[in-house]
């Protein structure tokens, strides 16, 4: 069994944000954002664990100080998603895409939760909560993010981790890739009577608009709407912002 605990913090929350996960010394990984949640990096940091751990068939203990996100992911996760990502009262589910893609992570795994008093010098848990901490103070100060080893433990092969920037780039290229390769399939069904589709070159005349049809999954389509409310524009605007 593999026991780690996972924590976040928030300066302000909102606020500059870290993340982290810790198993021990040489074994841990953190990260964050310029402005989030103190929920938020709680969700991230046991999803990057997931991540982290998903060459392995060990079970994974987790240790949490969030009561939110031990419900969300053991009561109240698959009663959210029966009502199509919305709660009780209908409102739509905060932190959506991070729950997501917890989701995504645990399936199949071998885990289970175990809650800890955060600030009660619980060993792994006051690891996890000074790693996410110092994260959070690199991005108040403007300085290096002190991302840790990753997943290196005796027998394993180290994994690379996970590379963020501000604003939540590395998940916007992740974004990117998928349209782009669903766009990319819709476009070569086109007639050739537009080769000038995608030209940026100045022309005398403007060309007339064509409709391009992207096929998305359910669950591909939740994703879309919730990182377009994240950014504050449509589903379409960030579609042609991605294009």
């Amino acid at each position: 069994m593999i026991t780690a605990a996972a924590d976040g913090s928030a300066l302000g929350n909102p606020g500059p944000a870290g993340w982290s996960w810790y198993v021990d010394e040489s074994c841990w990984g953190a990260g964050g954002w310029p402005h989030a949640t103190n929920n938020q990096g709680e969700l991230k940091a046991v999803l990057e664990l997931f991540r982290a751990t998903a060459h392995l068939d060990d079970e994974l203990l987790v240790l949490c100080d969030s009561q939110y996100v031990i419900n969300s992911v053991t009561k109240w996760m698959r009663g959210w998603k029966a009502k199509g990502w919305r709660k009780g009262d209908g409102k739509p589910v905060l932190n959506l895409e991070l729950l997501m893609e917890i989701d995504e992570a645990i399936a199949g795994r071998k885990y289970r939760f175990e809650w800890v008093k955060g600030h009660a010098n619980h060993p792994l848990n006051e690891a996890a909560d000074s790693r996410a901490r110092a994260v959070a103070e690199a991005f108040q100060r403007g300085s290096r993010i002190p991302s840790g080893p990753g997943w290196v433990r005796a027998g394993d092969a180290p994994r690379e981790p996970r590379r963020e920037g501000p604003n939540g780039a590395a998940i916007m290229a992740e974004v990117a890739a998928d349209v782009a390769a669903d766009v990319a399939n819709n476009v070569a069904s086109l007639p050739s009577t537009h080769p000038q589709l995608f030209s940026f070159e100045a022309e005398p005349e403007p060309e007339p608009e064509t409709s391009v049809t992207v096929h998305l999954s359910t669950q591909e389509h939740a994703r879309l709407l919730a990182r377009a409310k994240t950014r504050g524009v449509s589903p379409e605007k960030l579609l042609r912002d991605l294009i």
